[in-house]
């Protein structure tokens, strides 16, 4: 008889992507994921292949929700100032709840250098903020609330470069201070 799947996949990705995010890939043994995804072994196996396929399928959900979905939010909902001071606001201070920092960012420091298709997929996702950080700063521009003198790609860049350098700082338990001086450098670049 073929082996039938007897969880939820929502949840027990959601679960996993939680567990990366707060331990890393290489803090995150077997044992580990089956005890916070709630799987035996063999269930893990069977759905996901092995650690590293469901912590693909965790970064895929991560960044889908929490860096395309939010940077989506944001870019619907505020004024392209707005929208980019919204982002390192929320970088600056995190949400309750989950874990410090971007899973993102936290897999480009750990795995990236080690593991091409990791890779390929962190690049792909930071060119997805560069890209609202450049369209925003267009938007700005042509509303008036960002200096039209900016090269909207090269200070996409230098936010890019901010951003993921505050992701960095908020990880490691850096203080609001430190975090909220890194924003307040974003707002002045903007003019």
């Amino acid at each position: 008889m073929p082996w039938e799947k007897q969880y939820d996949s929502d949840t027990v990705i959601e679960r996993a992507m939680r567990h990366f995010w707060a331990h890393g890939y290489e803090g995150s043994s077997i044992s580990d994921l089956v005890a916070a995804t709630g799987l035996n072994r063999g269930s893990l196996y069977a759905g996901f292949g092995d650690k590293r396929g469901l912590f693909m399928e965790s970064l895929r959900r991560y960044d889908r929700r929490e860096r395309a979905g939010f940077l989506a939010r944001l870019a619907a909902e505020d004024p392209p100032r707005e929208a980019i001071l919204a982002a390192f606001a929320a970088a600056a201070t995190g949400r309750s709840g989950v874990p410090r920092g971007c899973l993102l960012v936290n897999t480009a420091l750990e795995r990236a250098p080690h593991d091409p298709e990791l890779e390929r997929f962190v690049n792909e996702s930071f060119d997805g903020v560069r890209a609202f950080f450049r369209e925003r700063l267009e938007a700005g521009q042509a509303d008036g609330t960002i200096a039209p003198g900016l090269a909207p790609a090269a200070t996409a860049e230098a936010l890019v470069s901010l951003f993921l350098g505050l992701r960095v700082l908020h990880r490691s338990g850096a203080g609001e201070t430190a975090c909220r001086a890194v924003a307040d450098r974003a707002a002045l670049l903007l003019g």
